[in-house]
């Protein structure tokens, strides 16, 4: 069956509704629900069951840009800065020195035990150099696991933080094998500027678009998600545009939105969080779909060896290698060294040299969608247990909350004052997400004109408004006066 306009929507429909009610089931039978995905883009491939004919590599990359850049975004937005913050140096790290260290091992081991040359090899290592973030966030949050100390922050942080590297390694290894002439020096400075350039404007245009997102007045609440998508891809294309790292800058840009005060915040977080599963579902369908199982079988034994390196030795020499520099227990190390989990984005990433044209593309891509499988299967499935054989799990009861889990029980203050807003107020005339309110504090609702109005992010104070604010405390409440009357500092991350 060929892919079609007319069928298409049909077709992608249908395994959807087929993925939704795996995924449904998987949790149950231990599986992760990433695989049962990929599962049925296979079955229904040209080589399965569905017989549907997919063999677009560059079609199936610019799916996968899409989707990672969502991906990577419900991400961002999702992570918390007092979580991170902690360990922030070690993340940076791991996403870091830790990948490059990854990539070497496994592209020498590669080179030694294949006809591969070494920069094949260092190219196949890069490409599955990363953790990938879809895999990570998305078995760590169905698993429900609780863990000790800043295990859980410092792996979301890591697995949402290295894709650019390995994106850039990949890029790298691809000119060089694909372009002879080519060295390994001259690579350096595109290095750089890929990881300066995303990091800076990252950070800028996060700023930028808080601002923009809560002085802009639309007329309806669905056309801020429209907004923050056309943000999304902007600061991926800008970035790519004048040769920074787009992936890079989109997650810093969404830790940045995520950590400020927003207008119709809880809808764009849950929004993205839906965008995320459903770029999640499409991605693994399409990656199934394109492979090709017959071609896999060949190389499942140079494929396991590349595999067990990986997970055994090349992971756990990095970790270890790049936390000699934090104190953290050897524990905790093992544990971070299992929780390397390859998934869409290696395979992704594959498609570069296969559209590049090198000569070795087709068994690199087959070799690293195997390993990547072989990971989430294996380290996917036992992280519950390598993570209570270590003694690092607590009672789902005690496990500590962060802001965004506390989203809900902030909102429950235990005082409740009315403050008038007088004409000469400086908080008249400006929005609510404009005051810059203690996150302990709430604006339940206004009485104007004796009536009553339940507040958004976006309503305007006027004179003589009567706010009904709910506060934890004194001192929250008495930040909260401040705010209003234009005193209060601003947090900034």
């Amino acid at each position: 069956m060929n892919l079609t306009t007319e069928n298409i929507l049909l077709i992608g429909s249908v395994l959807l509704f087929i993925s939704l009610f795996a995924g449904k089931t998987s949790y149950r039978i231990g599986i992760p629900v990433l695989i049962l995905f990929i599962s049925i883009g296979i079955l229904a491939g040209s080589e399965g069951i569905g017989g549907i004919e997919f063999n677009n590599p560059k079609g199936a990359q610019f799916i996968g840009i899409v989707a990672l850049n969502f991906i990577l975004f419900s991400g961002g937005l999702d992570t918390d800065w007092q979580s991170i913050k902690p360990v922030l140096g070690r993340g940076i790290v791991l996403s870091t020195l830790g990948v490059f260290l990854t990539a070497m091992s496994v592209g020498v081991f590669v080179w030694l035990i294949t006809d591969f040359t070494i920069y094949e090899g260092l190219l196949l290592g890069s490409i599955v150099s990363s953790t990938d973030s879809a895999a990570v966030f998305s078995i760590l949050r169905s698993k429900n696991l609780a863990l000790k100390g800043n295990l859980r922050p410092t792996l979301e942080l890591e697995s949402g933080s290295n894709d650019p590297m390995a994106y850039v390694l990949t890029i790298v290894f691809t000119s060089l094998v694909v372009n002879q002439d080519a060295t390994l020096v001259a690579a350096i400075p595109i290095f750089l500027k890929q990881i300066l350039i995303g990091a800076v404007l990252g950070l800028a245009f996060g700023k930028l678009s808080t601002y923009v997102i809560n002085k802009i007045k639309l007329e309806y609440e669905g056309l801020y998600i429209v907004l923050v998508i056309a943000i999304l891809f902007f600061v991926f294309s800008f970035t790519d545009f004048i040769g920074g790292n787009g992936f890079l800058a989109v997650y810093l840009s969404a830790v940045v939105l995520g950590n400020h005060e927003l207008i119709h915040k809880k809808k764009i977080l849950k929004s993205f969080d839906s965008f995320a599963w459903l770029m999640q579902i499409i991605l693994f369908l399409t990656l199934g779909l394109l492979v090709f199982p017959s071609q896999i079988i060949p190389i499942i034994g140079i494929g396991l060896l590349i595999s067990a390196f990986l997970m055994f030795i090349a992971r756990p020499l990095a970790v270890f290698i790049s936390m000699v520099f934090f104190k953290e227990s050897n524990r905790s190390r093992w544990f971070i060294s299992w929780v390397g989990l390859r998934g869409a984005v290696p395979i992704v990433f594959a498609t570069y040299p296969l559209l590049a044209g090198a000569d070795q593309a087709n068994m690199i891509f087959d070799i690293v969608f195997f390993v990547s499988i072989t990971s989430v299967i294996i380290q996917g499935t036992s992280l519950p247990l390598v993570a209570k054989w270590l003694n690092l799990t607590i009672p789902h009861e005690l496990k500590p909350k962060t802001n965004k889990d506390l989203e809900l029980a902030n909102t429950i203050k235990s005082l409740l004052k009315q403050v008038v807003v007088q004409d000469n107020s400086s908080a008249v005339g400006k929005q609510i997400v404009q005051l810059n309110l203690p996150k302990t504090t709430l604006i339940s609702f206004i009485e104007r004109d004796n009536n009553y109005i339940t507040p958004t992010g976006s309503t305007e104070i006027q004179a003589n408004d009567v706010l009904f604010i709910l506060s934890d405390d004194d001192e929250s409440l008495q930040k909260a006066y401040q705010c209003l009357n234009g005193e209060c500092e601003t947090e900034n991350i």
